[in-house]
């Protein structure tokens, strides 16, 4: 048997080797951790609404998806709109609209969205209820504005992420958790905003990475040994 590999060549591919099945192996601890928090939001969701007392006592992965039915009133007069986009791409507007509960918290409910030209309250008045009301809905920790996320215009209080602290900061609101409560699909008078705007969909493609890098590791180890056996270096005889 001959067995004289390059020993550059090898190391250098040792290396390589070594760090494609260790980005394999990564891929598979985060499809691991992907799976648990797909099954934790699931659960959430399927679960009965829980308290708001229980909810800002929890950490925020396990008060995240949860449900909650407030009591209490909306403050109209401070609504403000978060552009998004519908399944469509076409423009809409979330509604956040301070509400403030019976035991005197106050939280930021998402009432949901509203097409570009009913954006003006007077358009969909029959949908501000007034007085006491139940909202149920969910609880999510909004994404913070990114570095590309354009400046609010604080004039037609439109912003371009759910910056809660900005948003309460601005009408000098203070909440009890800076969340925002997505209201479910039910619906409001006269159909606007429109609620059930949660959405629960986690990118997961851990297992397909995995498998690319550790066939990249086969591929390397076959390439590897197809130059030696090409070159004499590696033989059974």
């Amino acid at each position: 048997m001959t067995f004289r590999p390059y020993p550059g060549l090898t190391v250098a591919c040792v290396l390589m080797f070594a760090l494609l099945c260790g980005l394999g192996v990564w891929q598979l601890e985060r499809l691991s951790w992907k799976l648990d928090l797909i099954a934790r939001v699931n659960s959430h969701m399927a679960a009965p609404p829980v308290p708001l007392g229980r909810l800002l006592a929890m950490g925020p992965d396990e008060s995240q998806y949860r449900r909650i039915t407030l009591t209490g009133h909306f403050d109209h007069a401070q609504e403000a709109y978060v552009f998004a986009t519908d399944a469509l791409g076409a423009p809409v507007y979330h509604v956040l609209t301070p509400f403030h509960t019976d035991d005197g918290r106050v939280l930021m409910v998402d009432r949901g969205a509203v097409p570009e030209d009913r954006l003006n309250p007077a358009t969909r008045a029959a949908g501000n209820v007034q007085g006491e009301t139940h909202v149920t809905g969910v609880w999510r920790a909004p994404d913070p504005p990114g570095l590309f996320t354009p400046a609010p215009n604080l004039a037609k209080r439109l912003w371009f992420s759910r910056d809660v602290r900005a948003i309460a900061a601005t009408d000098r609101l203070t909440l009890a958790a800076p969340v925002v409560v997505e209201a479910d699909a039910a619906p409001n008078p006269g159909g606007l905003p429109r609620g059930g705007q949660t959405v629960v969909n986690f990118r997961n493609q851990h297992l397909s990475y995995a498998v690319t890098w550790f066939g990249l590791a086969a591929v390397l180890l076959g390439v590897w040994l197809a130059y030696h056996i090409s070159k004499g270096r590696i033989a059974l005889k």
